[in-house]
């Protein structure tokens, strides 16, 4: 059914992810000193407190939008479990390979500047992956149990 907690825990993945366009997941000074934040959807740089927008990342915004519609279809697939589990997988996998992506366009940005990343550099956008990824195995946790309560009400038929 649609109104389960593994809907309410794939309704907050998919937050977390959109959540990805609000936060930066990397923040560095450049060599002239001004501030800049990477976002998945570009390069901003504050002047003046107020951003602008340097570089914009096309591809990255198309993949963090269809990554986080991916939970809103899963909870549409409530009549077959099974395949939501793998679903569920299938999104984990990816979430994992946006990092990866997401990591590697920061190296490279760095590295025009030949900056290193440094551990206070990282915005609160990287912590949102693991996040979404915890809200997602707490939906395979209620999926299972439903699995466990169906077969044991098939038991008793």
């Amino acid at each position: 059914m649609i109104q389960r907690i593994q809907t309410l825990w794939l309704l907050l993945s998919s937050l977390a992810l959109f959540a990805l366009f609000l936060f930066p997941y990397l923040g560095y000074i450049d060599l002239v000193g001004l501030g800049k934040n990477i976002y998945v959807n570009g390069v901003y740089t504050s002047v003046n407190n107020v951003p602008s927008k340097e570089s914009s990342f096309l591809l990255m915004t198309i993949g963090a939008v269809i990554l986080a519609l991916f939970p809103l279809f899963i909870i549409f697939k409530f009549k077959n479990r099974k395949l939501q589990l793998s679903l569920i997988l299938i999104q984990v996998i990816l979430i994992c390979l946006f990092a990866i992506w997401m990591f590697v366009n920061a190296t490279n940005i760095l590295a025009l500047i030949n900056q290193h990343i440094g551990a206070n550099n990282i915005g609160i956008g990287f912590f949102l992956l693991p996040l979404s990824i915890l809200f997602l195995a707490f939906a395979i946790r209620g999926i299972r149990n439903d699995e466990k309560l169906i077969k044991s009400a098939n038991r008793l038929r």
